[in-house]
């Protein structure tokens, strides 16, 4: 459970991380043009990088979104099942679930090795794009983790985190 812990400890500390740092980059970039003159077209890279942050701040979101319950999904059936039938019904959800996020990121992974063979690097930041589609990668591979944990009944992602606690 301490792994588990020190693993949301982390994914919050670099969601706030990355978001803050958007906003900075963000505001700076508004303020560069305003009052920058020609001297703004220097920082042309910046909404470029807000734009690969917002996607890692997606993809990094996925496993916390699911533990705490923040996914969409209709309840109305859900919570009309009697207790047997909604773990059962759970379970096969988690299930599917894992398989679907672990395909997802094996073929996330075969993009990126694709990519970062083809030599593409971004236009404002030159890095390489491959590095890019390592969000779907890791998010993924969190969600999967979070669906495999929720299977073995490590938390229950149906019951809200503050009543649970």
């Amino acid at each position: 459970m301490k792994a588990l812990n020190l693993l949301r400890l982390i994914e919050r500390s670099v969601l706030v991380a990355l978001f803050l740092t958007m906003v900075l980059l963000y505001c700076g970039s508004v303020v560069t043009r305003e009052i920058g003159g020609t001297f703004a077209s220097q920082f042309a890279w910046i909404e470029e990088a807000v734009r690969l942050m917002n996607l890692f701040l997606v993809f990094l979101a996925l496993g916390l979104a699911l533990e705490r319950g923040k996914h969409v999904g209709i309840t109305n059936f859900r919570d009309r099942l009697p207790p047997r039938a909604l773990r059962l019904m759970g379970g096969l959800i988690d299930i599917v679930g894992l398989c679907f996020s672990l395909y997802i990121a094996w073929l996330a992974l075969e993009l990126v090795q694709f990519v970062l063979k083809s030599g593409q690097r971004s236009p404002t930041l030159d890095v390489p794009m491959g590095l890019i589609y390592l969000a779907p990668v890791i998010g993924f591979l969190l969600l999967a983790l979070r669906y495999g944990l929720s299977l073995f009944g490590v938390f229950d992602r149906f019951v809200p985190m503050e009543s649970a606690e």
